[in-house]
């Protein structure tokens, strides 16, 4: 009908064609040759003569096309074949491409089959040994469920086992490409996290520096005054020196173990009366509390850092007035806060990119801490709490 569409099924396998000619001109053959299975004498045998055999063998050489394509229905119509064979004088190639299109049945059909397949062939080879001995009493009747056992099951049980094989091998094969998939994801993310924490480092290392400079150059440009631009200049180059120092000790890092730089070691604590020391030479006035104890190391760098970029900020936008720096120990958290005047500035100012904050959030986020940062009345605080868990001593 005109619309309908015309299901089509897939050419058959290269491999199967062959198996098909080679069984179709081995039964040839066989008939040209007279080789029957079973002589015309044999009660069983119905049609008598070389000829009748080649009925069931051209449908089974048809049905080896179809051994990979559509193996039920090869299963199904050769199974008939075979039947019709056995009332002829029969042809080993016929038997031979039957066994095959049992096994090709049970390893490249659906699973229900491939399960089905060898239990029932199993079943008909009890059945063709127990019944005909029971009826005949005869050693030879056995003979039946051998040869059934040999045409049917045999060829299913082999099937089952390749087949096990095959899908054992392909979960190996998704698993290996899932470890993979995941090994390529936990390296983009190791890859972006180590991309994240060299942005955070240099920035927090290089921007304190870089904020004074700027601060410092446009009050040299702005104020007609020798002394003032004097200092502006002294406290430049200082800024300057200490900034490409750091930026050295970075690259170092970034080189590996090159040899060119030895890698900084990690700020601590006891460093902060050093880093306010350099917050008041840039003319903040701060005023430093903190004693708490031994911490682990990783809260210690973030420690430092927070305060270091806190003070950064305050360099860049706090109006005049005290900056306040305590470090406490309560409950199991290192509190850190950072409090700055917040309000109209009058004097130059530094541009700010937020990139700070950011860097101070994802540092208390990688703890396990929280983070707040924002006005407070008058004053700008920057809270941190970070968890000491790892090493909590007194």
């Amino acid at each position: 009908m005109e619309g309908m569409a015309v299901r089509r099924l897939p050419r058959p396998h290269r491999f199967d064609g062959y198996v098909a000619l080679g069984g179709l001109v081995g039964g040839l053959l066989l008939v040209v040759f007279k080789l029957g299975v079973r002589p015309s004498s044999d009660p069983i045998t119905l049609f008598d003569g070389p000829w009748p055999v080649l009925v069931p063998l051209g449908v089974l050489a048809g049905c080896e096309l179809l051994r990979r394509t559509a193996p039920r229905a090869a299963l199904l119509t050769g199974t008939v074949a075979i039947t019709a064979d056995t009332v002829t004088q029969g042809n080993l190639s016929s038997i031979l491409m039957f066994t095959d299109l049992v096994y090709a049945a049970v390893l490249y059909g659906p699973p229900a089959s491939a399960r089905r397949i060898p239990r029932i062939t199993g079943l008909l080879t009890v059945a063709g040994t127990v019944v005909p001995f029971a009826v005949w009493r005869v050693p030879e009747a056995l003979m039946i469920g051998v040869v059934v056992g040999v045409v049917a099951f045999g060829p299913a049980a082999t099937g089952w086992i390749v087949r096990d094989h095959r899908d054992a091998a392909e979960a190996a094969r998704l698993r290996a490409e899932q470890t993979a998939l995941l090994a390529e994801v936990d390296r983009s993310q190791a890859v972006l996290a180590e991309r994240a924490r060299m942005a955070r480092e240099l920035h927090d290392m290089v921007a304190n520096h870089l904020s004074a400079i700027a601060i410092h150059s446009t009050a040299a440009l702005s104020i007609d005054d020798p002394d003032t631009s004097r200092q502006a200049l002294r406290t430049i180059r200082e800024n300057s020196v200490d900034g490409l120092a750091e930026m050295r000790r970075l690259i170092g890092i970034l080189r590996d173990g090159s040899g060119d730089h030895a890698p900084a070691a990690a700020p601590t604590l006891d460093g902060l009366a050093a880093l306010v020391d350099g917050a008041r030479a840039n003319g903040l006035d701060v005023t430093l509390d903190h004693d708490p104890g031994r911490v682990p190391t990783p809260v210690e760098l973030a420690a430092y850092r927070i305060v270091q970029e806190s003070l950064t900020n305050a360099l860049k936008h706090a109006c005049p007035g005290r900056v306040t720096v305590r470090l406490a120990r309560r409950e199991g958290m290192l509190d850190v806060r950072v409090s700055s005047p917040y309000g109209h500035r009058d004097g130059p100012r530094a541009p700010g990119s937020r990139a700070g904050l950011v860097g101070m959030r994802e540092r208390a986020a990688l703890l396990g801490g929280t983070f707040e940062a924002g006005p407070d009345g008058a004053l700008w605080t920057v809270r941190a709490a970070l968890p000491l868990a790892e090493g909590d001593r007194p």
